[in-house]
């Protein structure tokens, strides 16, 4: 054994190396689109005897499934330049431990849903973390180039997850919030898989760049975001959403748009890559604007029945 691998052997990981495997960036948008979820479903405030414990139980469920992702892809992740860094590649972590970590923060996660929630949110969480970690990231992943499509139907549950802890049920607005998250994961990540195509046909991974080419990507692009386009509309002519998700929804929709039609005739990797990047600003702001019409909208029917 080389020094630098008995270095890296005898070395006990740091805390930020855990971190990373929860990949806290993508959790935070998970968790800030279920607590959003959650708001959405309750005319007042969220008690904080639900709002407690379900954030930590769907934030620790979701940092769970990331990095069980570590561990299923510590091989592919090596072969990647996004992903190389990371600490199994590196080999800050074992996998060992970073599956016994996975292990307990979702055993944890589960068990404050479970006892301190409802059984239900626990049972959609459960499910969505083994759609995530184990049918996407070890199947689908590599079994079609539509893998994403398929796939985020894990991805698109964390507001149905919050509404179903509020509630303990699951209801069309709900379900409404979900169909939203489903429609924007293609073009987000799609536009991702062009920036790093390269990295993706050197793994081996069949995402749609590499299999169908940047032109039939990008013709998909485009119509999944005509599909997202028409589905944010639906809060609004749903009455679930006022005027203020409806002003502000139009604008991010034609601000996402003209990225897209761009990349129809600008096939630059870097206006892709920029996409990708507001991609993720257009779903926070989304779920914002649903959170600041909710509670205008219940003041001012609360006025208008006093």
């Amino acid at each position: 054994m080389k020094a630098n691998q008995i270095d890296l052997a005898l070395r006990k990981p740091s805390w930020q190396e855990y971190l990373e495997l929860c990949k806290p960036r993508v959790v935070g948008l998970i968790v800030f689109t279920a607590v959003i979820g959650m708001f959405l479903a309750s005319p007042t405030f969220v008690p904080l005897s639900v709002l407690v414990p379900s954030t930590l139980g769907i934030t620790l469920s979701a940092a769970s499934a990331a990095a069980i992702n570590h561990v299923a892809e510590y091989r592919i992740d090596a072969l990647m330049s996004r992903t190389q860094h990371r600490p199994l590649p590196q080999g800050g972590i074992t996998r060992a431990n970073a599956l016994m970590f996975a292990l307990a923060v979702g055993l944890l996660g589960m068990g404050l849903l479970g006892f301190f929630v409802n059984l239900l949110t626990a049972a959609l969480t459960f499910f969505s973390l083994i759609g995530y970690a184990v049918i996407y990231t070890m199947y689908l992943k590599y079994a079609t180039p539509q893998n994403i499509v398929i796939g985020g139907a894990a991805g698109a549950a964390p507001p149905v997850l919050g509404w179903a802890s509020v509630t303990g049920t699951v209801e069309p607005d709900a379900l409404l919030l979900f169909l939203i998250i489903f429609a924007w994961t293609p073009p987000h990540f799609w536009a991702l898989a062009i920036y790093r195509r390269e990295d993706y046909a050197k793994a081996a991974i069949p995402m749609l760049p590499v299999t169908h080419g940047l032109t039939y990507t990008r013709r998909q692009i485009l119509i999944y975001t005509m599909i997202l386009v028409v589905t944010t509309l639906i809060p609004y002519a749903a009455y679930m959403a006022g005027e203020v998700y409806l002003v502000g929804i139009i604008l991010l929709n034609a601000i996402f748009l003209t990225y897209v039609v761009r990349m129809q005739f600008n096939h630059s990797d870097l206006l892709a890559y920029k996409t990708f990047k507001f991609s993720i600003v257009y779903l926070g702001l989304l779920f914002l604007l649903l959170f600041i019409d909710h509670y205008q909208v219940k003041e001012k029917l609360m006025i208008f029945l006093s």
